[in-house]
């Protein structure tokens, strides 16, 4: 980062490590995913494509992440459990969790097509995510206990409803007919009212799905005589298991015990204590300003591997805009949002209730709905290049206290724009003039602001102050003052009215007179 007054902000960013010996579990959960299965019009009660979509989602991060040894999810849920040893992301809740929701985005949008080659993707899926810190093996094994269990009694559950619902009952009806039914009754009435014995359903439906790397034999290549040249290869391979806390499924896998941990006994019914630590969640300072940043994760790859236009492609920054376009249309809590190369940073309002200021939720929500929008809107910037891989963005919430600092934070991500903007207009300009890039650092070493600009001047002659705003300023993302109307939504004849159009701009919100100006953006009560 570079140097500036403004540099304290970094004081209020807090550590979120987990500490060894801890294991770092991440769950991710669809958001509102009862609404996208409704409009994607899933099979109910278990679309069997959709559970295939999540699992090869699933299969993707543990082959892009190498520290995560075990998942195990059913929905839209699943959970990641990475080897006790891991040192990813120096152990940063808020960096792993949004990292993880993000990637897994991603990859659903990627291979959506591919589980349903003739159903259109009609919005950008999102996942919120959480960090379980588990003390020791047994409180894995009681954290995997209750997700299979509630995977069990969800999909009893769901099944009966809906057997009920397709017989002509209506949801009111149904849900009173089941209220207080134990599993047992509910078996019965599977099996009484519709010939269904539960047990013989689909594994897949009833247990869930896990996912663990093991070693599995591989041809790498052929010798000279044709003959395969095999190695042993951990891979991710997917198995259905009744009881995936119990001792026997759990100490027959090597790769398991070995980099998680044994597990000692068997249990049945896990204390609720257990159950209430999994749900515990910490919330933000109230009444604070949350800004919530997110960065591309190995973008420097990513922009070589696409080639991007150096030192700035206009497009790839147009999609990140675009990107948090969406983001501010869809959460209303949001007020601003700045860019620049690949981060964003998002500004919510001071008294903003959002997912009960739960940061690891408003994190990975934001960080997970930039990605999904990202790659569906690849091709409406790109539209003659391939998107070799999924992106993935991390994140972190910081609060800030007064209106000054959230201002001061603002300036430095500008004044960071303006020093990284020059640097590397200067670096790329000598690179293209033939020097190597080791060359071109060592003749900008020590150079300051006028002396770049001389440079660019003197030698390329370009005037920094004339080059697009968009590079220069980096982009800010808020609310239009005037209120726009929508469509399609009428009451006695008037179209209902909100909040003013989402719009992009390049200014200077260093300087007071565009806060003055623009007053309405950051307003509470």
């Amino acid at each position: 980062m570079a140097n500036s007054k403004y540099e304290y902000v970094k004081s209020f960013e807090s550590e979120d490590e987990v500490m060894l010996p801890n294991l770092i579990l991440v769950r991710i959960d669809g958001r509102d995913f009862s609404r996208f299965s409704q409009v994607h019009e899933f099979e109910k009660p278990n679309d069997e494509a959709a559970l295939n979509l999540m699992n090869s989602c699933s299969a993707a991060l543990l082959e892009e992440f190498p520290d995560i040894i075990f998942a195990y999810g059913y929905s839209d849920e699943y959970s990641f459990v990475f080897k006790k040893t891991s040192r990813f992301y120096q152990r940063r809740a808020s960096k792993i969790l949004s990292l993880v929701a993000s990637f897994f985005a991603a990859v659903y949008v990627t291979k959506w097509k591919e589980f349903f080659p003739q159903r259109k993707l009609e919005y950008a899926p999102s996942f919120t995510s959480q960090v379980v810190s588990c003390a020791s093996p047994e409180v894995l094994q009681a954290y995997l206990a209750w997700r299979q269990q509630d995977c069990h009694a969800n999909n009893q559950y769901e099944t009966c409803f809906w057997m009920l619902v397709k017989s002509g009952k209506t949801i009111t009806e149904t849900q009173e007919l089941l209220k207080d039914t134990q599993k047992q009754q509910k078996n019965e009435l599977l099996f009484q009212k519709f010939g269904i014995n539960y047990k013989t359903l689909p594994e897949l439906f009833r247990q869930g799905s896990c996912l663990f790397k093991t070693k599995v034999e591989e041809t790498v290549k052929h010798d000279e005589n044709g003959n395969p040249v095999k190695r042993l290869r951990r891979k991710a391979v997917s198995v259905h298991s009744e009881n995936i806390a119990a001792r026997s499924f759990w100490n027959e896998h090597a790769s398991l015990y070995n980099d998680l941990g044994h597990f000692t006994k068997d249990i049945g019914r896990v204390e609720p204590d257990f159950v209430r630590s999994f749900q515990f969640e910490n919330k933000l300072l109230p009444l604070t300003w949350v800004v919530v940043r997110i960065d591309g994760s190995h973008f420097h790859r990513f922009s070589d591997i696409h080639e991007f236009e150096k030192p700035n492609d206009e497009q790839a920054l147009k999609l990140m805009n675009s990107c948090a376009v969406a983001v501010l249309e869809e959460f209303e809590d949001i007020q601003f949002a700045y860019g620049v190369s690949d981060e964003y940073s998002f500004v919510l309002k001071r008294e903003s209730e959002l997912y009960q200021r739960q940061p690891s939720k408003i994190i990975s929500a934001i960080a997970s709905l930039f990605t999904s929008t990202y790659v569906i809107r690849w091709g409406d910037f790109f539209a003659h290049k391939e998107l070799k891989y999924p992106p993935s963005f991390d994140g972190r919430a910081v609060c800030y206290p007064t209106y000054k600092i959230l201002l001061d934070y603002l300036a430095w991500r500008q004044v960071d724009c303006h020093i990284n903007n020059q640097y590397n207009t200067c670096f790329w300009m000598l690179v293209k003039s033939g020097k190597t890039k080791t060359q071109s650092q060592d003749y900008l070493k020590g150079t300051q602001t006028r002396e770049k600009n001389e440079l660019l001047s003197r030698q390329f002659g370009i005037e920094y102050n004339t080059l697009p705003l968009i590079f220069r300023m980096g982009s800010s993302v808020y609310r239009s003052k005037e209120p726009i109307a929508v469509e399609n939504g009428v009451v006695s004849g008037k179209k209902l009215k909100r909040e003013g159009e989402v719009v992009v701009d390049h200014c200077n919100i260093i300087e007071s007179c565009f806060w003055e100006e623009h007053q309405h953006i950051l307003s509470y009560s």
